[in-house]
């Protein structure tokens, strides 16, 4: 099986690199590496040029914001496995993509596959401050206020296919709300790693200010409505507790 990862990026030179490196050191012999640049203007295309065709194909352009580059991205993948890793992040360690396709090959009826996520700070990679440990799929999930960590999640292409991409509409919770399709409107099967996957820099746009962190669980909450769903009267407790509990970890 053939499995494409995308990296977006835009004005990231100080940390592209690490996340290039990432994926390249992955085991796995069949990647495709993909990655769309939002016609950065900081030097990073010149750090993406520095790899050649290790780098499969590159797109640099201007975009509507990180889903955009992402749905892009997605739509030229060839493999049957698609991966995510943002310029900001890093694979844990260089067998992460092989256990994922593992996984895959061993039931041929998975469609997600996600492990567990550390934030990390900016400036040191090893300095963890906030551990997301997730936990299997059931039920009740996302009422009781999990989400799996978006960067460790790996979705079939043919899933992409069958529900579509990202919602452009929502400019913070994107992701929350294509994740919730996935999981609790379509039901796809998934499994669950109890393993750390990868390592996160703190400073991701919905953490950002107090106005993103309000903007953002409204989106969540959009999210539901959009597919139907009634979102939980105690949803946004739970999720600040789940949050809480990860920086005591």
């Amino acid at each position: 099986m053939k499995i494409s990862i995308i990296t977006v990026v835009f004005n990231n030179r100080n940390t592209v690199k690490s996340a290039i490196e990432s994926v390249l050191a992955q085991l796995y012999p069949n990647i495709e590496y993909i990655i769309i640049d939002g016609a950065s203007t900081d030097g990073t295309l010149d750090i993406i040029k520095e790899y050649g065709s290790a780098i499969h194909q590159v797109v640099s352009e201007q975009d509507a914001g990180i889903y955009d580059a992402m749905n892009k991205g997605i739509k030229l993948c060839t493999g049957d496995v698609i991966g995510i890793l943002n310029s900001d992040d890093v694979y844990e360690n260089n067998q992460v993509v092989s256990t994922v396709m593992d996984a895959f090959s061993s039931d041929l009826d998975l469609a997600l596959v996600y492990g567990d996520l550390v934030y990390v700070k900016s400036d040191d990679l090893n300095q963890v401050v906030r551990k997301w440990t997730s936990e299997s799929y059931y039920s009740d999930f996302f009422e009781d206020g999990h989400v799996p960590p978006h960067p460790s999640l790996f979705i079939k292409k043919t899933v992409y296919q069958e529900v579509g991409l990202f919602d452009l509409n929502m400019r913070l919770a994107a992701d929350y709300e294509f994740m919730l399709r996935l999981f609790k409107l379509h039901q796809f099967k998934s499994k669950y790693i109890n393993r750390l996957f990868v390592r996160m820099r703190l400073g991701g746009a919905t953490n950002v200010s107090m106005k993103n962190i309000i903007n953002g669980n409204l989106e969540i909450l959009a999210a539901w409505k959009k597919n139907h769903l009634k979102a939980p009267y105690l949803l946004m407790p739970k999720r600040i507790i789940k949050r809480l509990t990860q920086f005591l970890k």
